[in-house]
C-alpha cells in the first residue's frame, strides 16, 4: 500500500521551477460550483505552510453572506492585520477585502454552467428558498419563474436567479443590456487574476497548480458536497433554454470566462501537456483512493461510518461522503481525513487552532485529530 505520510514523493513528477509558490490567495467561493472542494484544497495548503486564514468572526460560519463583505465579518488576528488566505462564502466587495489581505494577493474564483447550477441549487435549497418552495419541481419553476420569484424578496431568493453574478457583488436583478454586462465583465477581469470552470474541474486544478506554482498534491482532491445521482432532476430541453434567458447575466458571465479559461490554458500549458498532467492527477487520485478509502467511492449519508465526517445535508440533496480504511498509520489516517473533511468541520477546526482564545464554533461534531471541541447543533449553512 503506497504511503502518503509525506504527501510528496518522486512519483508525483514534481520538477523544479523558476517560480515561488504563491501563499497570499483569495478564493471567491461561489455557490454550487464545486467550490467546497476548492476550499478544502486551500484549508490543507494553509495548514501545510502554517499560514493565517481569514475566518468568519465569532459564531458565524460565513463571511457575512449575503451582505456585501465588510472587514468586521473576519475574526481579527492577534499579531497582524492581514491574512494569507481567504475562501469562505462572501459577497465580493473589493475595497473591503483588500483591507484584510496583502497587496500581492492572488484572486481567483470558479464558475459553472448556469444550466446545471440552477438545477443543483433547486434541489439543494428547495426547502429554504421561497421561490423554489412554492413550485413542484425545477421544470415547473422554470416554466413560469415570475409566478414564484418576487423581486422584493431577492435576498431570500438569491439562489434562484443569477446567483454567480450576485456572489461577485452585482445586482442579480439588473437588466441585461450589453453595455452594463461588458462593463461588469471588464471589472471582474480587473479584480480577479483567474477564473476557473467547474465543468472542467481537472483542467482547472492543473491550471491553478501552474498559476500558483504549487505542487500536484496541493491540488489533489476528492469531490466534497456532491450529491447522489438519484436526487438529480432531469431538465427538459425547454427548461435548459429558459435558464439561459432567466439567468442571462450568469450565462454571459459563464460564456465569457469559459473562453478566457481555454485561452489561458493554451497560452500557459498547451493542450498536449494538459492531457499529460491530468493523467498524473488522476493516477495520484487513484493511488490515494486505494490507500485511504473502503470501497473506493463516495457513499450516501446513511452509509458514512464516521459521523464526524458527515457532510452538511440540505434540501432534497443526499450529500455524499467517504469511509476511511481502519488499518492506517496515524499520520496517513490524518492526511486521509483532511482531504475529505467537509468545509464546516474543517473551518471550525482551523478557527479553534488559529483563535484559541475565542469561543469555539457551535459545531456538533469534533474531528478525530482536533482534540476536544464543544458539541452543539450543526448550524444551517447559507
Amino acid at each position: 500500500m503506497p504511503a502518503i505520510d509525506t504527501w510528496s514523493s518522486a512519483e508525483l513528477l514534481i520538477t523544479p521551477r523558476p517560480c515561488h509558490a504563491k501563499t497570499n490567495v483569495v478564493f471567491l467561493k461561489t455557490h454550487k460550483t464545486a467550490s467546497s472542494t476548492v476550499l478544502n484544497i486551500l484549508f490543507r495548503f494553509t495548514e501545510k505552510h502554517n499560514l493565517t486564514i481569514a475566518l468568519p468572526a465569532d459564531q458565524r460560519f460565513h463571511l457575512g453572506y449575503p451582505e456585501r463583505f465588510m472587514t468586521s465579518f473576519v475574526e481579527k488576528l492577534q499579531n497582524k492585520v492581514q491574512n494569507n488566505i481567504m475562501g469562505n462564502h462572501l459577497r465580493f466587495n473589493p475595497s473591503e477585502v483588500h483591507k484584510v489581505m496583502a497587496g500581492d494577493t492572488f484572486y481567483f474564483s470558479i464558475l459553472r454552467n448556469p444550466i446545471f447550477l440552477l438545477e443543483s441549487s433547486y434541489v439543494y435549497y428547495k426547502n429554504a428558498v421561497p421561490a423554489f418552495l412554492r413550485s413542484k419541481d425545477v421544470n415547473e419553476y422554470l416554466a413560469s419563474p415570475l409566478k414564484y420569484y418576487r423581486e422584493e424578496d431577492y435576498k431570500k431568493n438569491i439562489y434562484t436567479k443569477n446567483n454567480m453574478w450576485f456572489d461577485f457583488g452585482y445586482d442579480n436583478n439588473a437588466e441585461d443590456n450589453e453595455n452594463y454586462t461588458q462593463e461588469v465583465l471588464k471589472e471582474i477581469e480587473q479584480n480577479f487574476h483567474l477564473i476557473l470552470i467547474a465543468d472542467y474541474f481537472d483542467e482547472s486544478m492543473i491550471l491553478l497548480k501552474h498559476t500558483l506554482c504549487w505542487d500536484l498534491d496541493d491540488v489533489i482532491y476528492f469531490k466534497l458536497n456532491s450529491r447522489s445521482n438519484d436526487t438529480v432532476q432531469t431538465l427538459t430541453a425547454e427548461s435548459r433554454e429558459r435558464i439561459k434567458t432567466w439567468c442571462s447575466l450568469d450565462w454571459n458571465l459563464y460564456l465569457h470566462f469559459n473562453q478566457s479559461f481555454w485561452r489561458r490554458i493554451e497560452e500557459t500549458i498547451g493542450l498536449e501537456e494538459l492531457e499529460k498532467e491530468i493523467n498524473h492527477l488522476r493516477m495520484r487520485q487513484k493511488e490515494l483512493m486505494e490507500t485511504c478509502f473502503l470501497g473506493q467511492e463516495a457513499v450516501v449519508k446513511t452509509h458514512i461510518k464516521d459521523k464526524t465526517l458527515l457532510p452538511f445535508q440540505s434540501g432534497d440533496a443526499n450529500i455524499l461522503g467517504y469511509n476511511i480504511r481502519p488499518d492506517l498509520s496515524n499520520e496517513t489516517l490524518k492526511n486521509c481525513q483532511k482531504i475529505i473533511t467537509p468545509v464546516l468541520q474543517y473551518m471550525s477546526y482551523l478557527y479553534s487552532h488559529q483563535h484559541p482564545h475565542k469561543k469555539r464554533k457551535p459545531l456538533h461534531l469534533a474531528l478525530p485529530w482536533s482534540g476536544s471541541l464543544e458539541k452543539t447543533q450543526v448550524p444551517r449553512q447559507n
